[in-house]
Formats: C-alpha cells, sequence, structure tokens
C-alpha cells in the first residue's frame, strides 16, 4: 500500500503504510517537514557542532559534547544494535532516509535557517541514538555529585542532605495508573505529565503511526523513530515517570604528560595510556576553538586534563586533578533502542514487560494496563553494582574498589486499592538513587484519586492541573511564630496563615507567598555560613546551574529551615527579615504576573512572544518551577500530558505546550497553548474518516 500522511484539527500527523519501515520513513519524512530547525539543532548538539551557527553561546554545551564523546558512542551503539538487532538497524535507518527525504522542503518554511545562514545537513544512521543521549545526558544529573563534593569540602558529610531535594538540574514527571477496579468503565486509565524544559518547539511530538502490524498513538521524541515513552495500541497502554536513580560515575582522575601523549593513574597503580586527540570546534563570528579530548580506562575526561582544573587544582598539595566520565552506553555500546520496535507491536502487558527488558537509559518507572486487565508498575533501565561512594561523590580512580560489578535487578511494585501512583518520589527505584523528589506531587495525587470511588477519562484534567501547595507549611510555620512585626509585615504574616496555600495565576496570596519565600531563599544565601559555597570550582559552565547556591538553597528551603540547627544561622531573624521586606515592598499584582511562561529557544524569535501567566510552583502536581530567590518565570513544567483510556482509545486525550508544528506563524504552531494552559486536552482521534489526507508518499 502506499503510504499516507494525514493530519487532524490540530496538525498532529497519522502515518499509515505498508510496513514497519515504511512507516519509520513516513515518520522521518513529516518530522523533518514540521520541525526541520528542531532536527538540524538536536544533530548538531549531539554532535557538538551547535556553536557554528548559534555562536558563543553555544560553546560550553559544544565542548561537553565532543569531550564526553557523545557522536562517538552514538556511532559505537549503532554499530552494536547493527550486529545484535538488524531489524532494528534498518527500521531506524529508514526513519533516517525519510528525514534525509524532507530535510531540505522543512528548512525551506523554517526562517531560522535563513538567519542563522544554516543549511540542512545529512543525517547519518546512528544521529537518532545520538540525539537520544544529547538529550538525555544529563537527565540523570550526575553533575550534583559535583555539589555534593563541593558542599562536603566546605561545611562536611552531615551538610549533603540539607541540600538534598529535586535540584534545578533534574526533571521529573506524574504519572498515575487506576485500575479497572476504580473507574467507570471497569478497564485501567494511566495518566500523567512529563517535566521537562518547555522549550520551542516542544521535546515531545503527538504522532499516530498504523501499519499492518500495529497502530499506535503516542508521543515521539522528535529526531527518534517509534513511540518510546507515552504510547496507546488500542489494546496495551504505557507510560513512564523518571526514576530518579543513580547510574553515571565520576572518578578523580591523576593525569600527566608524556612524550606519546597522555597517561592516567589506574587503581593497580601503574600509568596507562589514556585515548586522545585534538578536535576544533567551528564558533559563528569566532575563531575556531581546539579541545582536548582524553578518554581513561573509566571513561571519557570532562572535566580538566593533565594540569588539573581550568582554574588550577583544588589540591595545591597533590598532584593535578581531572574528572572523568563513565555511563552505560559509553561502556555496553547499547542505548536500548531495541526495545522500541517490541513497544509498538505489543498487544498486551507481558509485550511492554519483556520490551522495557531491554531498556537502557534514562531509567524510568514504567506504568502499563492493558483491556484484558493485567497492569505493570516497574522499573527500566541500567544501573551499574559498584560502591556505595561512587553513589554519592567522586571517587579516586587511582584507588580500587571502585569498578563496576554488573548490573542491579530492576525493581517491581503494584497497585494499593486499586491505583499506582508515581512522582519521582521514594519508590520502587529506591534502591537504585541517592536524591528523589519530596513526597508531596505523589502524597496530594494519591489523595485526590482516594477522594473518589470511580473514575473516568474526563476527570483526569482535574488532577493534573491541582495547584495545593503542600510545601509551603515549614515556611508558614516559621511565620507563625513572628512577633513584635511592624504592622504592614503583621497584616502580611496575618494573611498568608489564612492562605489556601494554592498556587493559582490570578491569587495576589499565592504572588505575596511567592515574594516571602524568596526573600528568605536569598537571605539564608547570603549568610556568611554559606559564603564558601557561593564560589563554585572551576568546572566548565555547562555544570554551573547544579552548583549555583541561590537555587541549591531556594530547592531545599523546606529541609534548611526544619533543621534542627543549621551553622549557628537564625532562621527566624531570616525569616523575619524576608516578611518586614515584602510588606515594606509587596508585589503589586498577582501570581500570574511573575510566574510567566519562559521556553527555551535555541534561537530567540525575531518578534518575542507575550507569554502566559502560569498556575502552579515547583512542589504543586501542576509543576511549573520558577527558581526561588532567582526568579519567577517558569522554564521548566508539564512538556505534555497523556490520558490513555483503556475501554475506550479514542476517548483518550493529549496536549503539549505549544503546538505540532515547529515552524513559526504556522497554524499549527501555538494554537494548544490555551487548551495547555487551561487544562483541557486534545481528543485521540482514531477514526481515519475524520482526518485530513495531507499526501501519499
Amino acid at each position: 500500500m502506499a503510504t499516507e500522511i494525514y493530519r487532524d484539527a490540530w496538525g498532529i500527523p497519522h502515518l499509515r503504510a505498508g510496513s514497519a519501515a515504511g512507516l519509520a520513513h513516513a515518520q522521518g519524512l513529516v518530522t523533518a517537514r514540521d520541525r526541520a530547525w528542531q532536527l538540524e539543532v538536536e544533530r548538531h548538539r549531539a554532535r557538538g557542532t551547535s556553536a557554528s551557527f548559534l555562536g558563543e553561546s553555544a560553546l560550553a554545551w559544544d565542548r561537553f559534547a565532543r569531550r564526553a564523546g557523545l557522536d562517538d558512542t552514538a556511532r559505537r551503539c549503532f554499530e552494536h544494535l547493527e550486529r545484535q538487532d538488524p531489524e532494528t538497524a534498518a527500521w531506524v535507518t529508514a526513519y533516517v532516509d525519510g528525514v534525509n527525504a524532507g530535510l531540505a522542503e522543512g528548512a525551506d518554511a523554517a526562517p531560522e535557517f535563513t538567519r542563522t545562514r544554516l543549511a540542512p545537513g545529512r543525517w547519518e544512521p546512528w544521529t537518532p541514538l545520538g540525539v537520544w543521549l544529547a538529550t538525555h545526558i544529563l537527565f540523570a544529573g550526575f553533575p550534583a555529585k559535583l555539589w555534593r563534593e563541593h558542599v562536603v569540602s566546605h561545611l562536611g558529610a552531615d551538610a549533603v542532605g540539607l541540600f538534598a531535594t529535586d535540584g534545578p538540574g533534574t526533571s521529573g514527571s506524574n504519572g498515575w495508573l487506576v485500575g479497572g477496579e476504580r473507574t467507570v468503565t471497569g478497564q485501567a486509565l494511566i495518566a500523567g505529565d512529563p517535566h521537562r524544559w518547555i522549550e520551542d518547539p516542544g521535546v515531545y511530538q503527538q504522532i499516530r503511526l498504523s501499519c499492518p502490524e500495529f497502530d499506535v498513538v503516542g508521543l515521539a521524541v522528535p529526531g527518534v523513530p517509534g513511540i518510546a515513552h507515552f504510547g496507546h495500541t488500542g489494546t496495551v497502554a504505557w507510560a513512564i515517570t523518571n526514576a530518579m536513580a543513580d547510574y553515571q560515575d565520576l572518578y578523580r582522575e591523576r593525569l600527566r604528560r608524556t612524550g606519546a601523549g597522555v597517561e592516567a593513574l589506574d587503581p593497580d597503580g601503574v600509568w596507562r595510556r589514556a585515548v586522545r586527540h585534538t578536535e576544533t570546534v567551528e564558533v559563528a563570528g569566532e575563531e575556531p576553538v581546539e579541545v582536548e579530548v582524553i578518554e581513561t580506562g573509566r571513561g571519557p575526561v570532562v572535566i580538566g586534563g593533565p594540569e588539573g582544573l581550568d582554574g588550577g587544582t583544588t589540591e595545591p598539595d597533590l598532584p593535578p586533578v581531572a574528572v572523568s566520565l563513565r555511563y552505560p552506553p559509553r561502556v555496553t555500546g547499547d542505548l536500548g533502542f531495541g526495545a522500541l520496535l517490541p513497544l509498538l507491536r505489543a498487544r498486551r502487558v507481558a509485550d511492554v514487560d519483556r520490551a522495557f527488558d531491554r531498556w537502557a537509559e534514562p531509567v524510568n518507572v514504567v506504568q502499563a494496563a492493558d483491556t484484558e486487565g493485567g497492569v505493570l508498575h516497574r522499573v527500566a533501565g541500567r544501573v551499574p553494582l559498584r560502591a556505595e561512594a561512587n553513589r554519592l561523590r567522586l571517587v579516586p580512580a587511582w584507588e580500587p574498589g571502585h569498578e563496576w560489578r554488573g548490573w542491579h535487578e530492576t525493581p517491581r511494585a503494584g497497585l494499593t486499592d486499586g491505583v499506582a501512583v508515581m512522582a519521582n518520589q521514594r519508590g520502587p527505584a529506591e534502591p537504585l538513587g541517592v536524591e528523589f523528589a519530596p513526597p508531596h506531587r505523589h502524597d496530594r495525587i494519591a489523595a485526590l484519586l482516594a477522594g473518589k470511588e470511580r473514575w473516568s477519562a474526563a476527570d483526569m484534567p482535574a488532577v493534573h492541573t491541582d495547584t495545593h501547595l503542600a510545601s509551603a507549611t515549614t515556611l508558614l510555620n516559621h511565620l507563625k511564630s513572628l512577633d513584635d512585626l511592624t504592622p504592614e509585615a503583621a497584616a502580611l504574616r496575618d494573611r498568608l496563615l489564612g492562605w489556601n496555600r494554592r498556587m493559582d495565576a490570578g491569587s495576589a496570596d499565592a504572588a505575596l507567598y511567592a515574594a516571602v519565600r524568596s526573600a528568605v531563599v536569598r537571605h539564608l544565601a547570603a549568610h556568611p555560613a554559606f559564603t564558601a559555597l557561593a564560589t563554585p570550582p572551576a568546572y566548565p559552565e555547562v555544570f554551573l546551574p547544579w552548583l549555583a547556591l541561590v537555587p541549591r538553597v531556594g530547592f531545599a528551603l523546606e529541609h534548611l529551615l526544619a533543621a534542627e540547627e543549621l551553622y549557628g544561622i537564625d532562621r527566624p531573624a531570616a525569616v523575619r527579615a524576608a516578611v518586614e521586606e515584602v510588606a515594606a515592598r509587596p508585589p503589586a499584582g498577582v501570581w500570574g504576573d511573575t510566574h510567566r511562561l519562559a521556553p527555551w529557544r535555541a534561537l530567540e524569535p525575531e518578534q518575542p512572544y507575550d507569554e502566559p501567566g502560569l498556575s502552579g510552583d515547583h512542589d504543586c502536581v501542576l509543576c511549573t518551577s520558577g527558581v526561588p530567590g532567582l526568579t519567577d518565570r517558569a522554564a521548566r513544567g508539564p512538556a505534555a500530558r497523556y490520558v490513555w483510556d483503556l475501554a475506550r482509545r479514542e476517548d483518550s486525550g493529549w496536549v503539549i505546550p505549544l503546538g505540532a508544528s515547529g515552524v513559526p506563524g504556522s497554524p499549527h504552531h501555538r494554537d494548544q497553548l490555551p487548551l495547555w494552559l487551561a487544562g483541557d486536552l486534545v481528543p485521540v482521534v482514531t477514526d481515519w474518516t475524520l482526518l485530513k489526507k495531507e499526501t501519499d508518499v
């Protein structure tokens, strides 16, 4: 049969082909037409060449991508796929062929190519693997180990727990499964929303893929074939949340230069030759930059070199130290793409389970249900067995005992009272991680679901958009004990103590609470006890978000305020000063005036958008994250929402923050934004006669 491209009223592509390979080609083609600029940005980021057209602002990432060997790792993983799973390798190649067939047409429609003078390039068979790797290499937050090292060196090991929370560099998700015994139809529901950086175009692409073998709707990652994270085949559906597992290690390396190159000191006390070469990074408008790429027996060196850190060694009495990164795909040559075709072909929960046995990274909690009553709640991914010290901080490469010794078994869990909820809290993945999200989102979702005996798909958006902020309790408890305030500050205190704790965009009380919270964060961060933490070590720029003191204090505020003692800091005085400060200059408007959407764009638009105000906050179910103490603008939030109905797939719904098209000015570039803001969903269409045929391929 001919390959056919249809669209629904929202521009969402529905593709139909005679084979899985033909469908992959069509998926690549339509993605290139809709999102050529996004695809090329991601290809260049995976190769470490984005500064060649984005300029100096992209150089820090390109340096990291080169030093970490992202493109080389993707190539190795594709070669492994060719050997172990030639069918999947050919399927990925068909997708790449489709991308290459559609890029020129897509680039003609995207004004960014003209603005940056970028010509669309050529995708290689391993490029989708590079896109996946570049998207997720920082997902597990290994730079948090740099922060812990920094904290321990200045405040001691006991301080690490004070700052342990869902930090500024991580991304999470909400996800819940309601079994058939708790639904109006007798069939399961799966719902949730992945929390990521809100990007323009978005990180998720709504799509339908249909051929004689399968017919699947779901959220694809542009640049990657198939539907990895969230899908519904008609008889089984699945979704994921971030397991918050720790599966990447950082090693302090002792390196030295020799006449032959660079050597690294190994755990057996022997200096061994490291792999070394130099690469040139082109920078638009600037001189090219040379990057030295070194790899030891542990992994690529991502910080420093034989001469130590960029600003000199942090240990003046010891030899210079660099830092290498060990991450599973670099070790195994397997990125888990072997799971993608089996997921599309899944008919029952058991099929989804077997598919996720082949998953590698990122490590996720999977929830699935089928029309026969089967349910699944498990962790999927590859986490190495190694010493506890590896999980917590940097470990010395020259000492024995820090090697990897195989892989963890992935835990499984069940339903409680017909429900399973995951929101990055300590759950089935606890043995695999170090830091998890606070329990607030999980507890709130569980409480909402417990409040009703039977649920329908139409009920779920009320859960998605809940704005109750349980984490406000600790700060509000401090307010209760304040006395001897000025009349203005006392009135502010009393008003906040009577607040309903909902972070609604139209709430003036929410704006007041956020202002007080930010002021408390700034007062704590400015205290002399934390002065040493304010200046991070001389690490590359790409790691600095994990090392910034104000965000760390902001996201750990509950711990810092509730701790029995905090390095002599007078916390009531800090809260008092914050309340007086805000009372003297209160915010004039409501929460949505400052808590506004701030999507990430590789290139700012020529005509800036007046981005809307948002409800929600970091610890709300409606997780729209600013950075307390720094900015109320929200760069992170629900990158999609979905409800999968196992009774009738056409009763399912989905939405993304902007729209299906990545082309500015397109009718479908931002047409879903009003629905996303309101908590509404786009209906999933399954009847081909209700779709508009675009073309045959």
